[in-house]
């Protein structure tokens, strides 16, 4: 679990993020919903320990992560970024290598593990067809998986994803919602994830982190977003929930008749 006390992020005389205290679960598919320029990717980067917070602590599992070695943070929390970095010239199997190198052994060298590692990561993403294709010549869905593919690689059990979703289209934005779901619930890995989309969050977290203006408006289960209130109080829209009229068959809540759907209605 993490934990965040006093947190404060100035920049330019304008305070972009202020909490006095907040408990992110590190087991559960946990989506950090906002509008721009809510915090929602200073946060990210905080507790990926990428950026330190002017003050407060970031405790994770009791420990400050900032006191930690670089390595070790790296084995206890995988990041992935709005803006991907570069990879021209890189064959996919070799971007998802990129994710063991805080494992790597005496000297920097490569040892039968990491390659096993990687080929779980592809088999996990289902890319392991484009193990020998260049990332750049694939989608933005397929790019991504294989991004993600790099995280798994990586063996850290919190995954940190900053709007994995955002460049692309809605059937991609579905499907890489579900790879994180389903790696969270089959391999057991922390996601952390921010998203815009009301429906991804309704159909896929299990626990949810609202910020507006800097601030926590609300954090905990599902049923946080299952509240008109809370949703009008975020957005400032007005959002009527309904019960999915097609609820899908494979998903569990759905056996319940709970999973609900969200419409704007001004």
């Amino acid at each position: 679990m993490y934990e965040l006390n006093g947190i404060r992020m100035v920049r330019e005389g304008r305070t972009i993020l202020s909490i006095d205290h907040l408990t992110i679960p590190t087991d559960q598919m946990t989506l950090i919903l906002g509008h721009n320029g809510s915090g929602k990717s200073t946060l990210a980067s905080i507790i990926s320990g990428l950026v330190k917070p002017d003050a407060g602590e970031v405790l994770l599992d009791g420990r400050d992560l900032f006191a930690m070695p670089e390595r070790e943070r790296a084995r206890r929390v995988a990041f992935l970024p709005q803006k991907l970095p570069a990879s021209a010239g890189l064959i996919c199997r070799e971007l998802v290598r990129l994710g063991r190198y805080p494992w790597r052994g005496l000297f920097g060298r490569w040892r039968p593990e990491d390659e096993e590692a990687i080929d779980r990561a592809l088999e996990a993403t289902g890319t392991s067809r484009f193990a020998r294709a260049f990332a750049d010549d694939l989608s933005g869905g397929e790019r991504q998986r294989v991004w993600i593919g790099m995280l798994l690689a990586q063996a850290s059990p919190v995954m940190i994803l900053d709007e994995p979703t955002s460049a692309l289209d809605v059937k991609h934005q579905y499907g890489v919602l579900a790879l994180l779901e389903k790696l969270n619930r089959e391999e057991k890995r922390g996601v952390i994830a921010i998203i815009h989309d009301i429906n991804l969050a309704l159909r896929f977290a299990t626990h949810i982190v609202a910020l507006k203006g800097g601030r926590v408006l609300f954090e905990g289960g599902l049923g946080m977003i299952e509240d008109e209130g809370n949703l009008d109080g975020l957005f400032e829209i007005g959002v009527k929930l309904i019960n999915h009229p097609y609820p899908p068959s494979s998903w569990p809540r759905a056996a319940r008749g709970d999973l609900k759907t969200a419409f704007i209605c001004e």
